[in-house]
């Protein structure tokens, strides 16, 4: 099996467990919690995303990918990363703003993990990439994608549920 095929495998089978696991085990979990701690348990999952910033590190051991997508895919993961950490502390804190800023880490979040796609694509990155970036392209951008779709599902679902107040987001 070639490098290419087997990343991609391993990126498909990693999106469908990561669906499974959403669809039988948190989704129902996430129906049992109040929306601000449902969200900041699926925004904690975004806010590591500074590990793509390794991408310079690859570079330089060999992984050919260019100057202007490794800027892209990095600092765009590391924007994520910190708006998601801006909206937990909103979303504990019960600030006004907090669902404003979840949806602009959504906005966000598409924007880059679609340029990074797209980026990727282009440039054959499948072929390419080996060690710490392999895990990260094969394991973690598919569940990154799901919990971006249960946050969005989160916010259209309980737009007009209040946050609860009674005790602090978990």
């Amino acid at each position: 099996m070639s490098p290419r095929d087997a990343a991609l495998l391993a990126s498909a089978l990693s999106f469908v467990f990561s669906l499974l696991i959403a669809v039988w085990y948190v989704a129902p979990w996430l129906r049992s919690q109040g929306r601000a701690a449902a969200l900041t348990v699926l925004l904690w999952f975004h806010a590591f995303r500074y590990v793509a910033l390794e991408l310079f590190s690859a570079q330089k051991a060999g992984l050919r990918i260019d100057d202007a997508l490794r800027d892209g895919i990095a600092y765009g993961d590391l924007v994520g990363a910190l708006l998601a950490l801006a909206a937990i502390v909103a979303l504990r804190y019960r600030f006004r703003w907090a669902v404003a800023l979840v949806w602009l880490f959504v906005a966000a979040t598409i924007y880059d993990l679609s340029s990074a796609l797209i980026g990727g694509v282009r440039q054959q990155l499948m072929a390419e990439v080996h060690d710490v970036p392999w895990l990260i392209l094969c394991f973690y951008v598919s569940a990154l994608w799901v919990t971006l779709g249960l946050i969005v599902w989160q916010l259209v679902t309980r737009s007009r549920e209040p946050m609860e107040s009674s005790r602090l987001a978990a």
